[in-house]
C-alpha cells in the first residue's frame, strides 16, 4: 500500500485524486510559485486582505496545494509567515487540514452519487448551501474561517448563484480560496469580486523537484528514462508528469507519436479500437491524458516550427516532415478545433469515440492537403 493510501484511508474519496498519490491537502511544500506565495502573504501581513483568491492556472500545477497551504498559514493565525512549510506536516493543524476535520475549513467540491457511483458533474446548489450553517457558526475571537472550492469552474449556474452571495457579504475574517483551471467560464459575477492570482507552469527545475518530491513521499518508483520523458512531456504539469511515469502515461505518448509519424496513412481497425477503449464510462481520465498528449504534442511541433525551440528529438523530426511555414496556420487552427471539440464533447457528454476519430481524421486531412 502507498503511503497515500495508508494516510487517506479514513478520509473522504477525492473527485480528482491521481492514485497512489497524496491529496494536495496532504503535501507539506509547494514547489516553485514563490512569487504567488508573496503576493499572497504580504496581503495577509498588511492587514488588508482581500476576502476571496481566485487561483488560475493550467491544470495540475499546484494551484490547490498552495490554497491548501494559505489555508494553514490563515488558520494558524501567522499573520507574519515568511516560510513556505510555516505549518509543517508533523503540526495537529496540519493533520486536522488534511482529514478535512478542522472545524473553521469548508472544502466544496463535486459531490459522491452514491446510487451511480460516481462523482456528480458539476458542483450542485446544495454542495454551496452548506456555507449557510459553515458561515453562521461563531468562530473564535480574533480565527479565520476559510472556504475552498475546488474547482470553481465546475460550478453549475444555481450554485455559482448561491456563491456569489456568500462572496457579497462575507462574515468578517472570512477567506474564499477559489481553484480554477478555466477562469473563462466563471461568471463575471465572481470574477470581480475576487482577487486573481495567476499560477503558471512550473519551471523545470521546480518541476522536477516536485515531480521527485511526490515519487519518494509516497513510494512510487520510476524508470529514470521514462521520469526524464514524463517531464518533457508535461509542460510544467506535476500531475501530467505523475499521470506518465505511473499510469503507462508513456506508452500512450508511444501510440500516439506512432500514429503520427504513420500519417496521412491510418489504420482504421486499430484506430476504431483505441476509440473504443478511451470512450468508457471509467476510461475519462485516460481518455483526458489522451487528448491532452496528442493536443501537447501538436503544440510542441507548432512551436518548433515557428521558434526552433522545444520539442524531443523524435518530435522535431515529425515537424520537419509535416509542418512548415506554409501550413503553420492551418496546423494552428487544428490545435484549436480539437481544443474546442474536447471541451464541447465533455461539457454536453457527447460522443467520445467520435471525438478521438474526428482529431485523426483532421489531422489525416491536414497532412494529405497541406504537405510540406
Amino acid at each position: 500500500m502507498s503511503a497515500a493510501a495508508e494516510r487517506s484511508g479514513n478520509t473522504p474519496i477525492e473527485p480528482d485524486r491521481l492514485d497512489p498519490f497524496s491529496t494536495p491537502r496532504e503535501v507539506d511544500r509547494v514547489f516553485g510559485h514563490d512569487a504567488a506565495a508573496a503576493e499572497f502573504e504580504s496581503a495577509l501581513r498588511s492587514g488588508r486582505m482581500h476576502h476571496a483568491w481566485l487561483l488560475v492556472g493550467p491544470e495540475g500545477v499546484g494551484k490547490a496545494t498552495l490554497a491548501y497551504r494559505f489555508a494553514r498559514t490563515v488558520l494558524a493565525h501567522r499573520e507574519a509567515a515568511e516560510d513556505a512549510q510555516d505549518v509543517p506536516g508533523e503540526h495537529p493543524l496540519f493533520r486536522k487540514v488534511a482529514g478535512l476535520s478542522h472545524p473553521n475549513l469548508l472544502l466544496i467540491r463535486r459531490s459522491w452519487i452514491e446510487k451511480t457511483k460516481r462523482y456528480s458533474q458539476w458542483i450542485s446548489v446544495d454542495e454551496v448551501r452548506r456555507l449557510r450553517a459553515f458561515l453562521g457558526n461563531t468562530a473564535g475571537e480574533g480565527t479565520w474561517r476559510v472556504v475552498i472550492v475546488d474547482r470553481a469552474d465546475e460550478l453549475n449556474q444555481n450554485a455559482a448563484n448561491a456563491l456569489l452571495k456568500a462572496l457579497e457579504e462575507p462574515p468578517p475574517r472570512t477567506l474564499f480560496l477559489l481553484i480554477s483551471n478555466a477562469e473563462g467560464r466563471l461568471p463575471v459575477t465572481i470574477r470581480s469580486r475576487t482577487r486573481v492570482l495567476r499560477v503558471p507552469g512550473l519551471d523545470d527545475e521546480p518541476l522536477g523537484q516536485a515531480v521527485r518530491a511526490a515519487l519518494d513521499r509516497d513510494g512510487v518508483r520510476a524508470d529514470a528514462k521514462d521520469l526524464a520523458l514524463a517531464l518533457a512531456l508535461s509542460q510544467g504539469s506535476e500531475r501530467r508528469a505523475l499521470e506518465l511515469v505511473s499510469s503507462k502515461g508513456i506508452d500512450l505518448y508511444d501510440q500516439i507519436l506512432e500514429t503520427v509519424a504513420a500519417l496521412p496513412d491510418l489504420d482504421g481497425g486499430a484506430l476504431h479500437k483505441q476509440a473504443e477503449r478511451l470512450s468508457g464510462v471509467n476510461d475519462t481520465e485516460r481518455l483526458e491524458l489522451y487528448l491532452a498528449l496528442l493536443l501537447g504534442l501538436m503544440e510542441r511541433l507548432i512551436r518548433f516550427t515557428a521558434t526552433g525551440e522545444g520539442a524531443t528529438e523524435a518530435e522535431r523530426k515529425l515537424a520537419k516532415r509535416f509542418v512548415s511555414k506554409n501550413n503553420l496556420a492551418q496546423w494552428a487552427e487544428a490545435w484549436e478545433a480539437l481544443s474546442e471539440a474536447k471541451s464541447e464533447a465533455f461539457a454536453l457528454n457527447l460522443d467520445r469515440s467520435l471525438l478521438v476519430l474526428n482529431a485523426w481524421f483532421r489531422l489525416q486531412h491536414l497532412t494529405e492537403e497541406h504537405p510540406v
